[in-house]
């Protein structure tokens, strides 16, 4: 039966069914079943690569293919299928393992083999491998371009806006003036620094028994390296190699890549919080559409909302990567299942994060500064210039520079006149009191354009 999106429980699959639906590929329930499906008949295709394991031959070409097919065109009948099986043996790996033997069965090259399917295996052999494949799927195909695209957004508003004078606001005070280029610069380079350890983790794998020690298989085959061949299979997969291990991957490598993407979250935040103060300022102008509404009772509100939906969506992300983070690397002994309903959840957590890069870059493609505004702010704030005043008057020896600029400034502001007529009064160098005396809040932004066009 089909759910209409109204009907959703999670927004993921109702509101924002569409943005989040490139995740589905990665994370769905079928995906799983597709992914351990893989490391079955993969595993299946390995112990007949071993000479050593002579009750299962090497797989002729046509018959790889059509083991492989099995996930290859794996389909949402086949899933159903699993599920029905599942039904039944109520443990949704084994429904996969007698999925797999269902359809080898009827088949003369393959049906010899159908005892080696799931062979020496417990189920977190199988899941954790899955698991991985699901993380590096959605990492590379979907997270990755996403965040990209943001941060290539991001650099482009930079040079575009980097020579424009921004007053800055420490504390949410008046502040040495920056450049709005500059300040979109430095989010680049964090997100920057985030991504490539987001994209750097590794993502590790294990199958090696019960509780990790191959006791099953060195029962059935003695004389088989198998801490090699487990290595060989897993990098097969194009994953690293766990040797240590309990019954399940100890989940590090979950816990590493939840933390990584979570601190690039906390960058997106600081971004949208900072972007809806500069809108609010009045320093960024959003672009209306014909038709929309911005409140239901005051017509006039052009709303920053979607640096609001980014914001709360990659709060509800980071809540759920959090506690993977803190969670998944704790079991019991040598196993419990609390991981298991947890890690089902992985998907939620990169689908709000998804949301909220589609939102942060539409938040984006809507704003253009607003010089006007710009300049008026600095041009009300003529006492940010004591920094630079007080710093030339130590550079020449003058008397308490910090002091007397303090006594000017300190707790009102000050304006064009009152900054002039103090420094044509100082005793400095002719040269230097004329620098001073050309300066204005707009003009004294050190190198920040440069920064800008550099990032």
């Amino acid at each position: 039966m089909s759910l209409d999106p109204l009907q959703a429980l999670s927004p993921l699959d109702g509101r924002y069914a569409g943005k989040a639906a490139p995740l589905r590929p990665a994370f769905s329930e079928s995906a799983l079943i597709r992914r351990r499906v893989e490391v079955e008949i993969e595993w299946l295709l390995a112990l007949g690569d071993e000479p050593a394991i002579p009750e299962v031959a090497p797989f002729a070409a046509p018959a790889r293919d059509a083991l492989r097919a099995l996930y290859r065109r794996f389909d949402l009948d086949d899933a159903r299928r699993v599920k029905a099986i599942e039904a039944t043996t109520n443990h949704d790996v084994k429904a996969v393992e007698y999925f797999i033997k269902e359809r080898l069965a009827g088949d003369l090259t393959l049906g010899p083999a159908l005892e080696f399917v799931h062979f020496a295996c417990t189920s977190e052999d199988i899941n954790n491998l899955a698991y991985a494949l699901m993380l590096r799927e959605a990492r590379r195909e979907v997270m990755l371009p996403a965040i990209d695209a943001a941060i290539d957004c991001l650099a482009a508003m930079a040079g575009a806006n980097a020579g424009l004078p921004m007053l800055s606001r420490t504390h949410g005070q008046t502040a040495s003036p920056t450049t709005l280029g500059k300040e979109l610069a430095n989010v680049v380079v964090r997100l920057r620094r985030q991504r490539a350890q987001f994209a750097a983790t590794p993502l590790l794998g294990k199958i090696n028994g019960a509780v990790g020690n191959w006791n099953a298989h060195l029962a059935a085959y003695p004389d088989v390296d198998w801490p090699a061949l487990s290595r060989r299979f897993v990098e097969s997969l194009g994953l690293e190699y766990s040797a240590y291990t309990t019954q399940i991957e100890p989940h590090d490598m979950v816990a590493e890549c939840c933390d990584a993407l979570r601190r690039l979250n906390v960058v997106l935040i600081d971004l949208c919080r900072d972007t809806w103060g500069y809108v609010s300022l009045g320093y960024f102008r959003q672009a209306t559409k014909a038709g929309e509404v911005g409140s239901s009772t005051m017509p006039h509100k052009v709303n920053p909302i979607d640096f609001e939906n980014a914001e709360g969506n990659l709060g509800l992300a980071n809540a759920l990567l959090g506690h993977f983070a803190e969670k998944l690397p704790i079991s019991r002994f040598q196993r419990d299942l609390t991981d298991s309903t947890v890690l089902r959840a992985l998907g939620t957590a990169f689908g709000h994060s998804l949301v909220a890069l589609e939102s942060l870059l539409k938040g984006l493609g809507k704003l253009s500064a607003d010089p006007q505004r710009l300049a008026a702010d600095l041009d009300g704030a003529w006492e940010v210039l004591a920094e630079a005043v007080q710093t030339v008057m130590r550079r020449h020896g003058l008397p308490q520079p910090y002091e007397q600029l303090k006594a000017l400034t300190r707790g009102h502001g000050i304006d064009r006149e009152a900054m002039r007529g103090f420094i044509a009064g100082l005793p400095l160098p002719a040269e230097a009191r004329e620098r001073l005396l050309a300066m204005t809040p707009g003009s004294y932004i050190g190198l920040a354009a440069r920064l800008a066009r550099d990032v």
